[in-house]
């Protein structure tokens, strides 16, 4: 086998829309069938952030990795762009399981997902809705519901004020067609889907990325904080891994989603903060370790 990763574009379609992926694979050829797993990052974010990053490192470790770009985002086309709209992407989920399915240099019924903090939530949805994923992993999941996540919004006075806010874009986009947007990322600017200082996405070398337009659209507020991130885990059976640590967002949801979930669950525990586990060295080898020592054994024939 080749040490080298290979990666190469692929296109699927999801509720019509033509959806921009990537495959990596540390294989000589595309007829050596291998485990396979999708990779998916945090909210308003697109493929070449920290998805990819860990997608290459589980194709060190003998695996076909796909990571795409959510419908509206990215390389993806669909309408309304930049939009968080937690459903689009719980079918973008399943959508790119079945997907995957079909490639013949994929291990039939040997499919695992990585979601990394947001979508971690939205792929437990998509499993419990029956996407085609035999095992889940979580890495440093964002699981929330409307009461858990007003503390990072200053509280129910910041969430109904975001709310308002989107109430009045989604009326702009369903009247006119027009799309108001505002930065994901922006530090001190409360109108900013992340107002908090986060190097990760201030960082050129780190997530500011040249694909990421740094934009939302308002219109996300509704869906993003009427989300229920917890519900789907009653519903859920495969294989099960949750990284995370003290530092990370939501320790005590995780807590009460491995303790929902319905099947084998394994938990590792680590050190560092939540974005952290985006990118950075120690925190990657920790979780990929994890990963791999998980779908080793989840992923068997």
């Amino acid at each position: 086998m080749t040490t080298e990763i290979t990666t190469f574009p692929v296109v699927f379609t999801s509720g019509g829309h033509p959806i921009a992926g990537r495959v990596h694979r540390q294989a000589g050829n595309v007829t050596e069938r291998q485990p396979a797993v999708l990779v998916t990052g945090s909210w308003l974010t697109v493929k070449e952030q920290m998805a990819d990053g860990y997608a290459a490192a589980l194709a060190r470790r003998g695996y076909t990795s796909i990571t795409f770009d959510f419908t509206g985002w990215g390389s993806s086309s669909g309408k309304p762009r930049h939009a968080e709209l937690p459903d689009r992407k719980i079918a973008d989920i399943e959508a790119a399981a079945r997907f995957a399915s079909t490639l013949s240099f994929v291990q039939p019924g040997r499919l695992g997902h990585v979601g990394v903090c947001a979508s971690a939530q939205y792929a437990l949805a998509a499993i419990a809705q029956g996407a085609p994923i035999a095992a889940y992993a979580s890495v440093a999941g964002w699981f929330h519901d409307t009461g858990s996540v007003a503390p990072f919004y200053g509280g129910m006075d910041g969430v109904i004020l975001r709310m308002q806010r989107g109430q009045e874009a989604t009326d702009r986009f369903l009247q006119g067609g027009e799309i108001v947007t505002v930065p994901a990322y922006d530090p001190g600017n409360d109108r900013a889907g992340m107002p908090l200082e986060l190097d990760y996405y201030a960082d050129p070398n780190r997530g500011r990325v040249p694909e990421w337009p740094n934009e939302m659209a308002e219109m996300s507020w509704i869906p993003w904080l009427t989300f229920d991130g917890l519900a789907a885990a009653s519903s859920v059976s495969v294989p099960s891994l949750f990284v995370h640590s003290d530092g990370c967002v939501f320790p005590e949801n995780v807590e009460r989603i491995r303790h929902s979930l319905r099947g084998p669950v394994d938990v590792a525990w680590g050190d560092g903060g939540q974005i952290d586990f985006y990118d950075q060295p120690a925190q990657m080898d920790f979780t990929v370790d994890a990963l791999d020592r998980h779908f080793s054994k989840a992923l068997q024939d």
